[in-house]
């Protein structure tokens, strides 16, 4: 897998991609670490499309998990309060 920082991306766009050979991914690094991957487009697309939203969602469960568990747990007493605000609020919406 080749990287490209997304200045030289920027700046030069498909010149940047010239080295890179025809079928491998590219990963675009920021200052903050790596940013966005491109990833190519060949044979079956429906196939390729499911396999790079099932990574998504992996690394976006993996994330929110990690976050969850970082955070302070809520009582059923507050979670119940939340839901009937939430309810309260769309009652009076819909009058």
């Amino acid at each position: 897998m080749r990287q490209i920082s997304l200045r030289e991306f920027r700046t030069r766009g498909a010149k940047a991609l010239e080295a890179v050979p025809a079928g491998e991914t590219i990963l675009l690094s920021g200052q903050d670490g790596p940013t966005f991957f491109l990833v190519p487009v060949m044979g079956d697309v429906a196939a390729e499309d499911r396999e790079l939203r099932r990574a998504i969602a992996i690394a976006t469960l993996r994330e929110n998990s990690r976050l969850a568990a970082a955070s302070e747990p809520i009582s059923d007493d507050e979670i119940d309060w939340e839901i009937e605000q939430v309810r309260a609020n769309r009652r009076k919406k819909a009058k």
